[in-house]
């Protein structure tokens, strides 16, 4: 038998064929025997091993400038850091799809202090982040074979910044990441530190548990600061948060969360941005659709979030306000929430005495044009705590006059593709 390195490609579609063997007369294939030898050429009787061009594998960091792009899959092979100096840039349409690693060696992209991602998808053609179980291909929406409740399967994105964190040191390790990893190292001086841009961007099926209170969130942006532009993102069926900040100063814009194992907007550490036209769709596991801390350190800062619509379920609370939480709030809509007296969920609380006084006394906690669709029989003072109801009213199904636009999200997310927010 004779074998030939390489006698041609062929290109069909996707795929490439690279010879492996041509076999003679004698052997199993009887139509070898016409290989001819002298003229080295392929007859058809070489056989050919297809090679698949449109999936990447990643297996190592990223150090220098690179390109993913439209067409391919790329396979995170394990924890994937685009480090300082480098910039990845991924193509419209591009797939992205995490292998299920778990503890240590979970599975995630993480945009490191002084690197850039440039994922800049579109609404025909959005960049999908994924696990390697989901047989979603380039052009496709929905996946064919995965529902969409599984969570967990891989862990996620995340964006490490130098803008300011109110932590107990100016830069700290990010969760979900070993502190043996530099590159997970976040926060800073500089609020207007540029991590680069995401646009039209589908997070689905990660938030890998680590360990205790140490998960991956869909998207987590730690000291991200405001030249980063965050745009047109969704999250979908993340074991953890759908997004969390850790201080920052970044904008967030068309942020759609669905079926949310715990948050579906997750504020800590003084973030000092903005979060505006949102929605959160709760799951069955989803906690608080808001959850809301203050600082951990000795600095202070208020977050803005606005135009916003969260549809519950019989396991969310509206939002937690806590440990000193600051900003302000405004023209939200809520329903689809149970009866706090029976579910003791479905409620809107100041749970800390410092976030309490700054509801109350000093104007650091803020809320304006809230309003929900409550079930019959309930008061405002049943549902939003604490006082927060002055600022609530109640309206029928569809009456709202605030809260998100859902025509940001239309057409290029697997909420829309599902029927999801035939509600909003």
């Amino acid at each position: 038998m004779k074998k030939v390195t390489l006698i041609m490609v062929l290109v069909a579609g996707s795929l490439t064929a690279t010879v492996t063997s041509c076999k003679k007369k004698g052997c199993t294939d009887p139509t070898a025997n016409n290989y001819s030898d002298k003229a080295k050429k392929d007859d058809g009787s070489c056989t050919y091993n297809p090679v698949d061009e449109t999936t990447v594998q990643v297996t190592s960091n990223i150090t220098s400038d690179v390109t993913w792009e439209t067409g391919k899959i790329y396979v995170l092979t394990s924890r994937i850091a685009v480090e300082s100096g480098a910039t990845l840039t991924i193509q419209p349409g591009t797939i992205i799809k995490g292998e299920a690693g778990s503890g240590a060696n979970a599975t995630c992209l993480i945009i490191a202090q002084g690197g850039k991602i440039m994922a800049q998808g579109t609404a025909t053609q959005p960049i999908i982040f994924t696990s390697v179980a989901d047989q979603i291909q380039p052009g496709q929406i929905v996946s064919p074979n995965l529902d969409p409740g599984y969570t967990g399967l891989w862990g996620g994105l995340i964006l490490c910044g130098k803008a300011p964190i109110s932590a107990d040191a100016a830069s700290v390790q990010i969760e979900g990441i070993p502190a043996s990893d530099p590159n997970g190292l976040y926060g800073g001086s500089d609020p207007a530190d540029n991590s680069g841009v995401i646009e039209y961007v589908s997070i689905r099926h990660g938030g890998t548990n680590i360990g205790e209170g140490n998960e991956i969130n869909g998207l987590t942006c730690g000291g991200v600061g405001s030249g980063t532009t965050i745009s047109h993102v969704e999250v979908v069926s993340n074991q953890d948060d759908g997004v969390e900040f850790f201080g920052g100063t970044v904008t967030v814009t068309n942020y759609l969360c669905w079926n949310g194992g715990d948050d579906g907007v997750d504020v800590d550490q003084a973030f000092n941005g903005t979060v505006d036209n949102f929605i959160v769709i709760a799951g069955d596991n989803t906690d608080h659709c808001m959850e809301i801390d203050g600082g951990e350190g000795a600095t202070e800062a208020p977050a803005t979030v606005k135009n916003g619509s969260i549809k519950g379920s019989d396991a969310a609370m509206l939002g937690d306000f806590r440990d000193g939480a600051q900003g302000y709030w405004s023209n939200i809509y809520f329903f689809n929430f149970p009866d706090p007296a029976t579910a003791a969920r479905g409620t809107l609380t100041l749970s800390d005495a410092v976030s309490q006084t700054n509801f109350s006394t000093d104007g650091l906690l803020n809320f304006a044009t809230m309003q929900i669709t409550e079930l019959s029989g309930l008061a405002l003072t049943d549902i939003f705590m604490n006082g927060t109801d002055a600022a609530a009213s109640s309206v029928a199904a569809g009456a709202n006059t605030v809260g998100a636009d859902k025509t940001e999200f239309t057409g290029w997310t697997w909420a829309d593709a599902d029927g999801q927010l035939s509600d909003f």
